[in-house]
């Protein structure tokens, strides 16, 4: 009996030691007063800044989020925009404490980067861009077509990989920045422009005659884009998944930016868990207990997020899709709050 007593009491400490080794991100950005987010140099609809400095996109909103369950303010936000080649390194090193830009989760970059990714804040796939002049109804026409791609990216090994399986003619072209691969695109330096669906909508409104491109019907991978972590802090990790977890709860419930207020009245238990008026979950990952009030009040749920920034109420008009809620026929399917 002693045995046991004396193997629990190491079990618990090791267990608080753990806890207090895991809230060293959360307590830094505490102490600094804002979170510090990789974003995207400039991509429509995700993240991108506009001449002052404004950030907005499905990304963006996503760091807002974070912020407004620790800080119940959205605006205590660094923005650090970083190319596909500086993004880990800058997470790696704490430059950023989280990476929420279009980075698609993989096997080899969850175990050998030292990151923790998830969960999936927007399913996509890879697709292709050509000009309607080319008169290309399938990606599978494209042997022998130069293809514009950007380099040291998932998007470079699946195009290989397409070719290859298709027996294909593959002659890419590669640039080190997306911005440079839609410009030598646009330029008429490639028949065809590859890259993760969403960014084929966002990247063709950069276009000198957008109406002049087609975006083809081959979806030729799976491209899980979500927020990172360093690996090894769990409380850390389990509010980011959290924040995400809220706001399709939240969609889910019917509780929204504008109803939130009155929903805090709801006799429903699962709205009284999401919202705070019952349970105490907030506490176990550092925040209030309100922390998923905090974020819907300023940012709304996750289809109000989607709507305005990658859906029909914004330039791009993609369809919710993959991302539709698991009730709705989509994938996004959220843990219970309880």
């Amino acid at each position: 009996m002693k045995k046991l007593l004396v193997t629990a009491a190491l079990a618990a400490a090791a267990a608080f030691a753990a806890s207090a080794a895991s809230a060293q991100t959360l307590n830094t950005v505490k102490q600094k007063g804002q979170l510090s987010c990789g974003s995207n140099t400039g991509l429509a609809g995700f993240g991108q800044p506009d001449a002052q400095g404004n950030w907005t996109g499905l990304d963006v909103e996503y760091c807002r989020a974070v912020a407004a369950a620790i800080f119940n303010d959205p605006t205590k936000v660094k923005f650090v925009p970083l190319s596909a080649k500086d993004r880990f390194t800058a997470l790696q090193s704490g430059e950023v404490d989280i990476l929420v830009r279009n980075t698609t989760w993989t096997i080899s970059r969850d175990t050998s980067l030292g990151l923790e990714f998830g969960p999936v804040n927007y399913y996509d796939g890879q697709g292709f861009m050509v000009r309607k002049s080319l008169k290309v109804t399938s990606a599978k026409e494209l042997s022998g077509a130069s293809v514009c791609v950007q380099q040291g990216t998932t998007t470079e090994l699946n195009l290989a990989d397409y070719f290859r399986a298709n027996k294909l003619e593959l002659k890419s072209v590669t640039f080190a920045t997306s911005d440079e691969t839609i410009k030598a695109y646009d330029a008429g330096r490639c028949d065809a422009f590859t890259t993760d669906a969403s960014g084929l909508y966002s990247e063709r409104l950069r276009l000198a005659n957008a109406n002049d491109h087609i975006v083809l019907p081959e979806i030729i991978s799976k491209e899980p884009l979500g927020p990172s972590v360093r690996h090894g802090d769990n409380q850390w990790w389990d509010l980011v998944k959290w924040t995400h977890y809220a706001l399709l709860t939240a969609e889910e419930l019917g509780v929204t930016k504008e109803n939130v207020d009155q929903m805090l009245k709801s006799d429903n238990p699962d709205v009284k868990r999401l919202l705070g008026t019952e349970g105490k979950f907030g506490e176990a990952m550092g925040l209030t207990n309100d922390w998923a009030y905090r974020i819907v009040k300023h940012m709304g749920n996750y289809g109000e997020m989607f709507e305005r920034t990658v859906g029909q109420g914004s330039p791009l008009k993609i369809a919710r899709g993959q991302n539709a809620l698991w009730s709705k026929g989509g994938l996004q399917y959220a843990p219970p709050i309880r």
